[in-house]
């Protein structure tokens, strides 16, 4: 079930909402019995049989935290760790990458057999890293083990944070599963956030991805210039398509008293490609920082032990994002592109405001790159696109690069200004505002609010493009 959908909007919500707050209102135990069945309705919406894989997860996963707090002290924790890992990244092995394995193996060894087509349940790479970690902090003595196995499972199955984020820490979210307190104060602010996710969503998201799609999947040659707007569309597509997704989770969650960090901080302001993943998914970047790099011995390491360690984690982070040599090829880009700064320092001797626009140019350059291989086929088609874009085998200048420009501008203009942080740079300047104007201001801004969400819900009623892409991870 999509957050932007009409049955999730209309139906699930204000039934979950009423629920929550009318029906088990002051009765926490009832309250939390009733998310976690509500989340585990939400999962299996769409295929009811994957909730099964959610719940062998969670069972699986509370009686591995309970074994490794037990046995913390003695040499069987680290055996128990070992188990709890493998039986997660199993799972996550069968149901994500055994069919990419075999195809590679039958394709490298000539051998004849038919490889199983295996469906991928929806979500599963963030919650299988949300369960796994749950077990590791146990270990490390990070949060406190969980007896009642319903906890657990209202941790892992959460629906605003179950199928795209942002990855969710126990310990974040501990003490606000059983003692969380819900204020109007919250509950406006999460009403605020879940909207302005709604619009990044369906108004920019949506729309960049009617762009993008158009140009990358075309059957006919397009131009330079269109090949250039695709992969900007893109750009833009995946940053609001999952920024979005993820102020939705988080407003959802401040609405039932539970406060998730942030995920994204205005990505592509960047001017190092550091600086790019310290604010780009930074649930998955801190979960691989925590769990793989620091372990690894992190930058604190001889350089050759410090270039495996990144390797180590941008391999496993391209892998994360799905079973595709392209994926592969996108993480191994980061990999060197991060190992360069470090080593070199480069971004940090170019100081001074004259070399901004450069390392800007630069950094944004190398994204768009990623995104253009993270978006294609195959390497094959990423390595054509690439091509194109300078003009080698691209069509003569056509109609698609107006066609779009003149029916999307709007949008475009839009999606740029937005991706910048003119929000809170607005905001600040109305917040110094005196009481009279401010109010005013703050008027408005709920009416065009409200205003831009029912066009929302319009372009939702009358079955507007609404992919997502993080379904796929």
């Amino acid at each position: 079930m999509l957050f932007s959908s009409l049955i999730f909007l209309v139906m699930f919500l204000p039934i979950v909402l009423f629920g929550y707050f009318v029906l088990l209102r002051k009765w926490r135990p009832a309250q939390n019995v009733f998310l976690l069945c509500a989340s585990l309705v939400f999962y299996a919406w769409g295929e009811p049989k994957f909730v099964f894989v959610m719940i062998g997860s969670i069972l699986f996963n509370w009686m591995m935290g309970l074994l490794t707090d037990r046995f913390r002290d003695s040499k069987s924790a680290k055996l128990l760790v070992a188990l709890d890992v493998a039986g997660n990244l199993g799972l996550l092995f069968i149901f994500k990458y055994l069919t990419f394995t075999l195809q590679n193996i039958k394709s490298l060894s000539g051998a004849s057999f038919d490889v199983p087509q295996i469906a991928l349940p929806i979500g599963i790479s963030f919650f299988t890293f949300q369960a796994m970690s749950y077990v590791l902090d146990v270990y490390r003595g990070d949060g406190e083990v969980q007896k009642n196995p319903l906890y657990v499972g209202l941790y892992i199955s959460l629906f605003p944070q179950l199928i795209a984020g942002p990855i969710v820490r126990y310990q974040t979210v501990a003490e606000e599963i059983s003692g969380r307190k819900e204020t109007w104060a919250d509950f406006s602010e999460g009403v605020n956030r879940f909207l302005i996710g709604f619009l990044k969503k369906v108004l920019l998201a949506n729309t960049m991805a009617v762009i993008a799609d158009g140009i990358f999947d075309s059957t006919e040659p397009v131009s330079a210039a269109a090949s250039w707007l695709g992969l900007i569309a893109y750009t833009l597509q995946i940053y609001y398509d999952f920024a979005g997704y993820s102020d939705m989770g988080i407003g959802l969650g401040r609405m039932f008293g539970f406060h998730f960090l942030e995920n994204f901080d205005y990505p592509y302001i960047s001017t190092s490609v550091t600086e790019f993943w310290r604010r780009w998914h930074i649930s998955l970047g801190t979960w691989f920082r925590d769990y793989v790099y620091i372990p690894l011995g992190g930058s604190r390491v001889k350089k050759p032990r410090l270039v495996l360690n990144l390797f180590v984690v941008w391999l496993l982070t391209g892998i994360w994002h799905g079973a595709n040599w392209t994926f592969v090829v996108w993480g191994l880009l980061y990999f060197v592109l991060l190992t360069v700064e470090k080593l070199t320092g480069i971004p940090g001797k170019l100081r001074g405001k004259a070399w901004l626009p450069v390392r800007y140019i630069v950094t944004m350059a190398f994204v768009c790159l990623g995104w253009l291989v993270f978006r294609a086929e195959n390497l094959s088609a990423a390595w054509d696109y690439l091509r194109n874009m300078f003009g080698a085998g691209a069509a003569a200048a056509g109609d698609t690069f107006l066609y779009y420009i003149d029916n999307y501008i709007v949008y475009l203009v839009a999606a740029v200004v937005f991706s910048l942080p003119a929000a809170p740079w607005l905001r600040k300047k109305i917040d110094a505002l005196p009481k009279a104007p401010r109010t005013v201001c703050d008027v408005l801004y709920t009416v065009g609010l409200i205003a831009l969400f029912l066009v929302s819900v319009s372009f939702v009623v009358k079955g507007s493009y609404n992919p997502f892409i993080y379904f796929n991870f």
